[in-house]
């Protein structure tokens, strides 16, 4: 915030440690309604100098003032790289520290064990939420995300799904693309295990390694080639009455108290 500027990063090590824990959302509804959140501890709002007067964007302003929020102008194309979607960022941005929010090089200082959820395309907001209540209740250490290629993170949906959990949850988030991250886990020792229908091993009959890694697929396609064929392991939920599959934040919850 703008008014606690200079202490900004004291608590921290360095301001790369801070910006780890910085979650940057775009759209107009997202924004202001991360801003009407008490909640959320915001850092800075960034608005594109194209953006035509509107009563949206002075409520956020109005808003942003209130809580003493940093707000920087930008042209479109810098504000399109802040919010890496220019196609629907419609002229604004807003970064979001989260206080769980880590890089997975802080994540894993020390960690000689763990056991990782991890989420491929998973794009309906409610599922994300109650995945993330599900990962927290039970036995995951953390939620592993790519940066882009889920549903937001910080969404009235997911929010209200995830009853308050994600700002509890440790959550591990990189830049690169999940299979990037995946296969750097996987050289420091990770096993990443893949639920998939035709495999051979039952998950109740699984006994993880001590780190494990287990990646849940998009609602309709589920978990992609790409990372199917990381796999160091395949499991999965035997299914009755010609039932294909479970919704995946079902999936997910019987995986969290394995």
């Amino acid at each position: 915030m703008a008014s606690d500027k200079s202490s900004m990063f004291d608590s921290y090590e360095s301001k790369k440690e801070f910006y780890a824990k910085v979650l940057t959302i775009y759209g107009r509804n997202p924004v202001l309604e991360a801003l009407r959140d008490e909640s959320l501890r915001i850092h800075r709002l960034h608005l594109s100098r194209s953006n035509k007067p509107s009563a949206e964007l002075k409520k956020m302003i109005a808003l942003a003032e209130k809580r003493g929020v940093e707000i920087r102008t930008h042209e479109k194309r810098a504000l399109s790289r802040i919010s890496k979607n220019a196609r629907q960022d419609q002229g604004v941005a807003l970064d979001i520290v989260l206080e769980n929010l880590s890089s997975p090089e802080e994540f894993l200082r020390g960690r000689e064990r763990y056991r990782l959820l991890a989420l491929d395309r998973v794009t309906n907001p409610q599922n994300v939420g109650m995945i993330v209540r599900s990962a927290a209740a039970g036995n995951f250490d953390a939620l592993l995300l790519a940066a882009r290629g889920n549903a937001p993170l910080v969404s009235p949906l997911t929010i209200k799904a995830s009853a308050g959990t994600l700002f509890h949850l440790p959550i591990v988030r990189a830049e690169e693309s999940l299979e990037k991250m995946l296969r750097e886990f996987q050289q420091k020792g990770a096993e990443v295990i893949v639920l998939d229908s035709h495999a051979e091993t039952d998950w109740r009959n699984l006994k993880p390694s001590e780190k494990s890694i287990f990646v849940l697929g998009n609602e309709s396609e589920g978990v992609s080639a790409e990372l199917s064929a990381l796999a160091d392991r395949k499991i999965r939920i035997p299914m009755r009455r010609g039932v294909e599959s479970l919704n995946v934040a079902v999936t997910a919850g019987l995986l969290a108290f394995m």
